[in-house]
């Protein structure tokens, strides 16, 4: 593994890098090469001062490296290599890129059906490359995308703090108004905590929707794989929980998940898969086993 895509992945995200040890080795090193490729794009647009320039050139080395091009960037080279080799529509490139430039240009967004497309590029497309990673058949596309859409969803709710200091609002502007809120700053807030409450168990439920529809694709996915999948998602829905029990939290402190917590949730899902696809493959190991 190279060292460069392994400090990026694992000061990124503590969810995706202990959930992504748990794929194969073949499949966990194309995660790495996608992760470390997003994860880039996103902290050159998620600087302060936001890196407009790094983020512009590394649109453009991209667009070299997909032409073929070696550019010694071993972030991007790998994943023109990897969207070569596994037929990366792309569009989806085209669609990530576009919304990681709209965090440059876009503020807020005033209703859901604008969130959505800005959501598309940032997350839903790259649940259809995590798809063609995994190998899942195209039935799986849609339940791809709603994964991805809402694990980011609980990023917008978990960060409200820090987007506002980046000068964001990812959440529909015209449903502040319908539960009396003139902005999510924390003053306001703190003097309309019954309003805020109920805007994010609204903001909680739509995640719960996706998330619902998006675990019917689960199926899909063979045991090894599903393992980490499901771990990432176990902690995304566990995230959901704590804020949906005191909201306010979201202003004290970054609700994530303890090292530990994934570790085990991981090895319990490991157990659990395990045997629900033995007792499918072999259903008299578990008829035999209920019997004693």
């Amino acid at each position: 593994m190279d060292t460069t895509l392994l400090s990026i992945f694992y000061g990124g995200s503590r969810t995706y890098f202990y959930s992504t040890l748990f794929f194969p080795r073949e499949i966990r090193r194309d995660v790495f090469i996608l992760y470390s490729f997003v994860r880039v794009a996103d902290d050159y647009v998620d600087a302060i001062p936001q890196e407009t320039e790094a983020f512009y050139s590394f649109v453009d080395t991209y667009e070299r490296a997909a032409s073929g091009e070696i550019t010694g960037n071993v972030v991007i080279d790998g994943f023109a290599d990897l969207a070569l080799r596994l037929s990366f529509e792309p569009g989806w490139v085209d669609a990530f890129l576009r919304s990681m430039e709209m965090d440059i240009t876009v503020s807020h967004y005033e209703t859901e059906e604008d969130l959505l497309g800005y959501l598309y590029g940032s997350s839903e497309v790259v649940g259809l490359m995590m798809a063609r990673i995994l190998r899942l058949p195209e039935r799986a596309d849609h339940a791809a995308r709603l994964l991805g859409r809402a694990m980011q969803y609980i990023n917008f709710i978990r960060d409200i703090p820090e987007d506002l200091r980046l000068g964001r609002l990812y959440f529909p502007v015209e449903e502040l108004s319908q539960f009396g809120l003139a902005s999510l700053d924390e003053d306001h807030i703190r003097r309309n905590p019954e309003a805020f409450d109920a805007f994010l168990q609204r903001q909680i439920e739509r995640y719960e929707i996706w998330q619902e529809e998006a675990e019917k694709g689960f199926s899909s996915i063979p045991a090894r794989s599903l393992i980490p999948v499901k771990t990432a998602s176990d902690m995304y829905t566990w995230t959901a929980r704590v804020i949906q029990t005191r909201p306010s939290i979201v202003y004290e402190r970054k609700v994530k998940p303890s090292i530990p917590r994934i570790v085990a949730t991981a090895l319990g899902n490991t157990i659990a898969i395990s045997s629900r696809r033995a007792c499918g493959t072999a259903p008299w190991l578990c008829s035999r086993k209920s019997e004693e």
